[in-house]
Order: structure tokens, then C-alpha cells, then sequence
């Protein structure tokens, strides 16, 4: 391999300064090859030890430290952190979990969570876990943003909520109406008190726990439901995934499989979150982590998106995490920020032992600038890692050790079993463990749809080894099965690998690119200007626009790209600049900070459409070899 695929030469890779240690054991993998085709993988690092639930694991930790803070919030106007301790966490706990009890709510109820992170929804779901009735955390847009409330209204006929929890009534008062027209005698509590008919949460806190409380907690196990997580729903309405507690501790298990050095404990792990509990990977891995661990979580109001990045910004001048977690588009913005500011360099990389990404290919020109900076700052390079998966499996794979190569999924998590089948010109990814749902909540269509012949889930993904003659290197993200597509000519693209190598050969230009050409003669890209790259072309004193700038430049980078591109399959005809941010209204981007391809193109048609024109739409940039 060559540098341009990621993977320095052994020759150059000593040049640079070496990683900061990775506590995780290395690779150690065996691997199944089957006559037709499809491959086995598995970990040999053994499972370590997990928790029997999350109740009890909060309980545990509330035990052996109570007055540690177990997480903070600013007040409103970014103002001083508030925060709860993990003795006060549990408390309200088992009084939220002995007023649900009082009413009857047993593990075939659920109670439905409306609003973003907040201390109070955190408290609510620990109640919850304690009494052992499942929590439904939805995506705020769809009470907020929906004109019709579609998904709202599905997502609670899935799961058929008793109780429906929101941070204030006040702004989800049309949502409250919406869920009661379809189902009449819900119950709403709200952590303000405000809202017609609302419950304060301060009723809940102030309820006094009863023995029941005890036996509810004694009566979880693995096979207990803790929650309902809905996917995405970029492809039809949302599916209610149940997550229970032995899904979840299968995860903390496979990570204790991989810990290198014992447990520091005089170590409290600092770490900052903005990515949302309606999702997997700060709901469930990033949650439990923190608890796992005896951490503190600083509740982040920032996203990834112009506007609100600098929310983040201000919160990593007062917290300096052990780990960062989050979408490669964050960290392009991270990389930016970083560049202009050293003081926020500084305190970014006081503690930081490592970094994390998920969702998406991150591209080699991000991960450049973070090590550069990482260098300036601390001498070494940080190890960029990622853990895969999703809603219906928790984290199934994971990147456990300093490599050079970035868009790796790394290798199974111990106790997983992944399995790539051949889909066409792709291995199709497929897992099965304790870490994966059984099924999808009161649809057995679907569920039966899911699993293959041998239990396997199948992720509609495709992944690929960095080199089959030794596993143990890795495995590459190969794009989404579905999102692929045919150019005119029969030619396959693929656009999980293309975008972030667009995107890289663009740097530092492009934000982030949405990749056309289904059915159509040749490939063209929607393009986001970055930030950083406007600011730096209205700076300068030449002729024409920032825009017209952009244009050129973009124009120049393409046509080299093209020139070293091979086929027809990653050559870029035209490109457009999108001059209007991605939208979380309407679903270009997600709550979680990724692209969703499909959404933007369907959205933005009549610029599809002037790529394609004959002679080129307005604004449309033909690139020449």
C-alpha cells in the first residue's frame, strides 16, 4: 500500500513521532473460511467481566464513592455547571423508580422520553432501569421539527408508552397533544413542571422508596429489556430495537477483554458528550461507559454543525477529556478551531489519551491535521480509534491499537462473531453474540427479515480485510451495500470510500461532499465549504468572490484527483458548491452529526438535476484532466 491509501511504508511510519500508548491489548483474531466464500471472525481475547444491570452498576458505584459527580450541565446562557453526584443520582433514582411501580408500570410498559441530555432525563432512565421498566428515547425532531408528527405517533404505537417524560412542557406541549389524541390517558411529567396536566419530575424525586424498589432491582438480569432504541428511520419509519441489560453489559464485558493495565483507582475519567441518548452510542456505549468506569460526563448543547460548534468549543477550554468521542464531521471542525486557537489546543490535549469516531469514514487529511496539532502540543501522536456498529447490535468491532491507517472497523469485539458474505463485488458484514437484539419490537416481519439462516444479523454494510493474508491488520469500512450504485456504463462506486477521499483531496476546503451518479454517465459531487477555508479566501486581497475562489481551487484539486483516480468509478465530472449548511430539519444530516446521503440528494433534486443538465445548470463547475 501507499501513502495515499492510508498506510505509511514501514520506512516512513519510523519517521514519525511514535503513538501515545493505547491501553488495549493487540490484535488476536481467528478466522473460518467457508467453500462459499463467506468469512468467520472472532477475537481470542476473552470477554472480561461486565455488570449484571445498569441499576446495579450505578448502585455499585454510588456505594464506593457517593459524592463524586457523576455528571454536570451548564445552566441556561452557558452558565455555571450544575451537576448531580452518583449517591444523589441513585436516590432520585429509586423515587422516580418507586412512583412508576405505585402505578403499575411493569416491564410490558415503557416510558417515553421526548426531550435531549439533561441531568433530569439521565435520572429518569436510571429510575427506570431500577424498577425495570423499559425507556424510549426518541429523537427530539420528531416532536419538534415534524409538522405532522409521523414518526412521534409510530414510535409510540411501537412501544405504547404509560408515561412521557419531556424537559419542559412549555415546548413540547404540541407534541403532548399529539400523543394524547392517540392514546388518552397517558401520563406527562415534565422536569420544569410546566405543560397542561404535567407532573413535575420534583413529585417523582420526592416519592419515598419502599422495599419494592429493592425487589424490582433484584429481579433484573440479562435478559431483562432496559430500553427501546429506534433506528434512524432514513429509509421508512423508525424500528423499535429492545436493548437489554445483557446486551449492554456484553459490551462493557467485550471492552474489559481488551484492557491492557489495571484500573487506576484514583483515575476520574473527565469526558464530554453532546451526541444524543436516542442513539446508540452515547445512550448506551458512551452511558454506561461513564458508569463503568466512575467517570463524570459534562453535558455538551454544542453539535457539529456552523453555529453550534462553538458551544463545544467554549466547554473543551474547561474540560480536558481522557477520551474524545465523536462524527468525523466534528472533528474537521475540531481540527480547524485547533489550528487558529493554541490556548484550546492546549487544553484539548492536556489529558487525552486517545480518540474515537464512529458512523462514518474518516478521512486521511483529518486525521493528518489532528496529529500534526497533536505533535505540536504533546510531542506524539494520539491514537485515533473506532468502534462499529449499531442500534441493533451495540458495538461489534473496534479499532484496540495504534495503527496508521485510518477508516478501519477494526476487529471484533471479544465474545462477537462477525461474518462477511460475498454481495456482489462486496463482502457483506454480519454479526451474532450477546451484544445483538433479538429482534425488532411487535414487528416479527422485519425480525425474520434481519437474521440470516445462522442467527447472524445482517448490517446491509460492507467491509473488507486491509490485507487477506493476515486478518489480524484489520478490517477496512467497504460503504453501504444499498447506498453503492451504477454509473450508466454498469461501473460500480462506492461511496463510503470515495466521499472521505474526495473530502481529503478538497482539504481544507471542503466540509463535507454528497456523492451523485445513479444511472448517469459519470460521477458528480455536491460539496460544503468549510469554514475555515471561507475565512481564509474572504481574507484574501485577489479578484473575484470567495465563491468564485472556492470554485478554482476545488476546479485545480479535482482535476489532480481525477488525474490519479484510475476508472470511471472515482472520477469526478462536475461538482456543485452548496452554499446552504446541511439541514437536521430536514434530514441531511443527522442528531449525531452524519451525512445522510440520500436525504440531501432527494432534497436538493434541482441540483442533481443542473449537474446532469446539457449544457451544465448555473453554478455547476465542470472539471477538466
Amino acid at each position: 500500500m501507499t501513502p495515499a491509501d492510508g498506510v505509511a511504508p514501514a520506512a516512513e511510519a519510523t519517521r514519525k513521532p511514535p503513538f501515545k500508548t493505547l491501553p488495549q491489548k493487540g490484535p488476536d483474531v481467528s478466522v473460518e473460511r467457508r467453500a462459499d466464500g463467506s468469512v468467520l471472525i472472532w477475537s481470542n481475547h476473552a470477554p472480561g467481566e461486565g455488570p449484571r444491570s445498569i441499576a446495579h452498576l450505578i448502585r455499585d458505584k454510588a456505594l464506593a464513592h457517593p459524592d463524586r459527580p457523576w455528571m454536570k450541565q451548564r445552566e441556561p446562557g452557558h452558565g455555571p455547571w450544575r451537576q448531580v453526584t452518583y449517591g444523589e443520582a441513585v436516590r432520585a433514582g429509586e423515587a422516580i423508580a418507586q412512583w412508576l411501580l405505585d402505578r403499575g408500570l411493569t416491564g410490558a410498559d415503557s416510558v417515553m422520553v421526548l426531550s435531549s441530555n439533561s441531568i433530569e432525563h439521565a435520572l429518569v432512565m436510571i429510575g427506570c432501569y431500577t424498577a425495570g421498566v423499559p425507556i424510549a428515547p426518541i429523537s427530539p425532531a420528531y416532536s419538534l421539527i415534524s409538522s405532522d408528527h409521523g414518526k412521534l405517533k409510530h414510535c409510540a404505537a411501537v412501544v405504547k408508552p404509560k408515561v412521557v417524560f419531556a424537559q419542559s412542557g412549555e415546548m413540547f406541549q404540541k407534541a403532548f397533544d399529539t400523543l394524547k389524541s392517540v392514546i388518552p390517558d397517558l401520563v406527562f411529567v415534565t422536569a420544569d413542571g410546566t405543560g397542561e396536566s404535567a407532573i413535575p419530575l420534583s413529585e417523582l424525586t420526592g416519592t419515598t422508596p419502599t422495599a419494592a424498589v429493592e425487589a424490582a432491582r433484584e429481579s433484573l438480569g440479562h435478559d431483562t429489556v432496559a430500553k427501546y432504541l429506534f433506528t434512524s428511520g432514513s429509509t421508512g419509519m423508525p424500528k423499535g430495537v429492545p436493548q437489554t441489560f445483557g446486551m449492554m453489559a456484553a459490551t462493557i464485558a467485550g471492552g474489559e477483554g481488551l484492557r491492557a493495565e489495571a484500573v487506576d483507582p484514583d483515575l476520574i475519567p473527565q469526558s464530554l458528550e453532546w451526541m444524543p441518548w436516542s442513539h446508540i452510542s452515547a445512550g448506551n456505549i458512551g452511558f454506561n461507559g461513564v458508569l463503568w468506569g466512575g467517570g463524570t460526563v459534562h453535558l455538551d448543547e454544542g453539535k457539529p454543525i456552523p453555529g453550534m460548534f462553538e458551544t463545544t468549543i467554549k466547554n473543551l477550554y474547561e474540560v480536558s477529556p481522557i477520551v474524545f468521542g465523536s462524527a468525523p464531521i466534528a472533528f474537521g471542525m475540531l481540527a480547524e478551531a485547533m489550528e487558529r486557537d493554541p490556548v484550546l489546543r492546549a487544553s484539548f490535549f492536556r489529558n487525552l489519551r486517545y480518540m474515537g469516531y464512529g458512523g462514518a469514514t474518516l478521512s486521511n487529511d483529518v486525521n493528518d491535521r489532528l496529529q500534526a496539532l497533536a505533535v505540536a502540543e504533546t510531542g506524539g501522536r494520539i491514537p485515533l480509534t473506532t468502534m462499529y456498529g449499531a442500534t441493533e447490535t451495540q458495538g461489534v468491532t473496534v479499532t484496540h491499537w495504534a495503527t496508521e491507517k485510518v477508516g478501519l472497523v477494526g476487529l471484533p469485539v471479544p465474545g462477537v462473531t462477525v461474518k462477511l458474505v460475498p454481495n456482489g463485488t462486496k463482502m457483506e458484514v454480519r454479526v451474532k453474540g450477546p451484544t445483538v437484539t433479538t429482534g425488532y419490537h411487535g414487528d416479527p416481519e422485519k425480525t425474520a427479515a434481519a437474521f440470516d439462516e445462522e442467527g447472524f444479523y445482517k448490517l446491509g454494510d460492507a467491509a473488507r480485510f486491509v490485507d487477506d493474508d493476515d486478518p489480524s491488520q484489520g478490517m477496512v469500512f467497504d460503504g453501504r451495500v444499498t447506498e453503492d450504485f451504477k454509473l450508466d456504463s454498469g461501473t460500480w462506486v462506492s461511496v463510503g470510500t470515495l466521499r472521505p477521499d474526495l473530502v481529503a483531496a478538497c482539504s481544507p476546503y471542503v466540509m463535507d461532499a454528497v456523492i451523485a451518479g445513479q444511472d448517469r454517465p459519470f460521477i458528480a459531487a455536491l460539496v460544503w465549504p468549510s469554514m475555515a477555508g471561507m475565512q481564509a479566501l474572504a481574507a484574501d486581497a485577489g479578484p473575484g468572490s470567495p465563491i468564485d475562489k472556492l470554485a478554482a481551487i476545488l476546479k485545480s484539486k479535482l482535476a489532480a484527483f481525477n488525474a490519479t483516480a484510475g476508472g470511471s468509478s472515482r472520477r469526478i465530472g462536475r461538482f456543485v458548491i452548496m452554499t446552504e449548511p446541511p439541514s437536521i430539519d430536514a434530514g441531511e444530516i443527522t442528531d449525531k452529526g452524519y451525512v445522510n446521503q440520500r436525504a440531501t440528494l432527494e432534497r436538493r433534486d434541482a441540483l442533481v438535476k443542473a449537474l446532469y443538465a446539457t449544457p451544465a445548470g448555473d453554478g455547476v463547475i465542470t472539471v477538466q484532466d
